[in-house]
């Protein structure tokens, strides 16, 4: 499954989940392997650092171009069609494609080598605070294309004195070699937009539209409210190709300290949630998705922040159905400067943030783009880079506000950058301080720091536990000890007007690298912060979360 809702009814499309062959460089025999799906699931490759081979036979039922999908693999893929390199991509958490021209007929191969060694080729996965798995990590497909096509839709809502509007803007590539004459109709809420253009050879046309729309309901996270956009493309008065988007009409702002959607201040809180499972990896079944969300519904969350990358579609796509507001973020956590330095550092996280925002630009559920969680802050060099990466987004997104976590305390010289200022904090965790004291302090500095008159959200917050360890001591690393933490801590924090926003770290326990620094603070080679464990049984926090997040704070 790509998606929770249809986005072709003429555009044939054939999904390439399924058992595939894989064969890994080190081992001799050839094995069988679902696809999505991480190769650590197999017991010869439990922590396996390595490149890795996947093939599929896939039968071609008419001539025609072939575009190929893929939702995520991990973390280096090389793609092949019948033995010929098609397409390359960097980075597990976006997704890419390529269309394949003239294909015939009859039998062919996709051969995918998958890559998740660390080393100076990869900036952005290095010995981290979760595991970098191997393979192909999330759904891909096969589409029949035309030469002239729709590749992608952009949806932006606005609302003036009560009246909705939206801005359409619709992506059409040519691949053929001679000028197409391409009409367009665009179908949304009842009302239906059309344009004719023609579109040079081997290039691309963005037809965009704008209308007013009455009778719309907004989206809310008490009423999510979700419209389909389809986009049809006809040649000569036939139609040959679609695409339908599933939007929502909502507006995200900054007024001064607060938040505002549509119009109304909101309140964050919920999890930071990383995408891991104990018996999936990275390739979290839908089923376990589901399980999440009514998991972190059932405890009064209301956002969720995708530590530390862009997340699964499928996820997203929950969230929208949901209401769950969602900080999205690119991937980078955790660099130094020196690894910031890596010269494939910038390219790498340029081409994350714009597939990122290309992919997920219209799930309404999505109020927050973030960058370089807890990276190198302090430094020039650094904050150059943050510089860079908040100016990328705002040019390809001005509708959503931007934000980094950081905690790099009295340090950071980035905070006048960013439209919100988030800050990771572990009182009484990793230092024993009274938590009200430490929190005035950090605003203080935040305000003096370029931070004032700017939302504050308090992007991290927690203590770590071992499922099923129980003491009366209540000492360090028990299930009682991380719910006094989570209790004390929100309790200031939520009662504090300053504040706009709350995440716990985290929502379940996830693995971490073995290689570096982090099995030596990881019991378990897991970080042990989740308020449920890997299997998602609950430990005494979760119980403790959910009253507080119903307790204190707004939407």
């Amino acid at each position: 499954m790509i998606r929770l809702f249809e986005t072709h009814r003429l555009r044939e499309t054939q999904e390439l989940d399924g058992m595939w062959d894989l064969t890994m460089e080190g081992f001799d025999r050839k094995y069988t392997m679902p696809v999505p799906g991480c190769w650590e699931q197999h017991p010869d490759f439990l922590s396996h650092r390595g490149r890795g081979t996947y093939t599929k036979k896939v039968y071609i039922k008419r001539s025609s171009d072939i575009r190929l999908e893929f939702k995520g693999v991990s973390h280096t893929a090389d793609v092949y069609f019948d033995g010929k390199h098609v397409v390359d991509h960097y980075n597990a958490f976006t997704p890419f494609s390529v269309v394949v021209k003239n294909v015939c007929e009859g039998e062919h191969e996709i051969k995918v080598v998958a890559d998740n060694t660390f080393g100076e080729h990869s900036a952005l996965h290095i010995p981290n605070d979760y595991y970098t798995y191997g393979g192909i990590t999330r759904p891909a497909a096969l589409e029949y294309v035309n030469e002239v096509y729709i590749e992608n839709i952009r949806f932006t809502p606005s609302c003036e004195n009560g009246v909705w509007s939206a801005f359409t803007e619709i992506k059409v590539k040519n691949s053929s070699d001679g000028v197409r004459t391409a009409e367009l109709r665009a179908e949304l809420v009842g009302c239906c937009l059309s344009s004719e253009a023609e579109i040079e050879p081997r290039g691309s046309r963005i037809f965009r539209f704008e209308q007013r729309f009455e009778d719309i309901k907004p989206w809310t996270p008490q009423s999510p409210e979700l419209y389909y956009l389809n986009a049809v493309l006809s040649e000569n008065g036939i139609d040959k190709d679609d695409l339908i988007e599933r939007v929502g009409f909502r507006t995200v702002e900054v007024k001064g300290t607060d938040i505002l959607l549509n119009g109304e201040r909101i309140y964050l809180k919920g999890f930071n949630r990383h995408e891991d499972y104990a018996v999936d990896g990275c390739a979290v079944s839908f089923q376990h998705m589901v399980q999440d969300m009514e998991l972190m519904q059932g405890a009064n969350a209301n956002a969720v922040r995708t530590c530390h990358y862009p997340n699964d579609e499928r996820f997203l796509d929950l969230c929208d159905e949901r209401g769950m507001m969602v900080w999205e973020e690119n991937h980078a956590r955790g660099l130094k400067l020196d690894d910031m330095l890596n010269p494939n550092f910038e390219k790498q996280c340029e081409d994350c943030i714009r597939e990122m925002i290309e992919n997920h630009y219209n799930h309404p559920a999505i109020v927050i783009w973030g960058i370089l969680n807890e990276c190198a802050a302090e430094t020039a060099e650094g904050r150059e880079m943050y510089k860079k990466q908040f100016e990328q987004i705002r040019s390809m997104d001005s509708s959503r506000p931007v934000t980094s976590a950081t905690c790099r305390h009295f340090t950071d010289i980035t905070l006048d950058l960013e439209d919100v200022v988030s800050f990771n904090m572990y009182s009484g965790w990793y230092k024993d301080c009274p938590i009200d004291e430490r929190n005035d302090q950090e605003i203080e500095w935040i305000r003096k720091s370029g931070g004032d008159n700017k939302p504050i959200i308090v992007s991290e917050v927690g203590a770590a536990a071992i499922y099923g360890y129980r003491d009366r001591s209540r000492c360090k690393w028990s299930e009682e000890r991380q719910a006094d933490l989570i209790r004390e801590n929100l309790e200031v924090y939520m009662n504090d007007p300053r504040i706009t926003g709350v995440f716990i770290w985290q929502f379940a326990d996830c693995r971490v690298t073995e290689e570096g620094e982090w099995f030596a603070t990881r019991a378990r080679c897991h970080n042990n912060k989740g308020v449920v464990d890997e299997y998602r049984r609950p430990k005494m926090a979760y119980d403790t979360a959910a009253e507080m997040l119903a307790k204190y704070g707004g939407i």
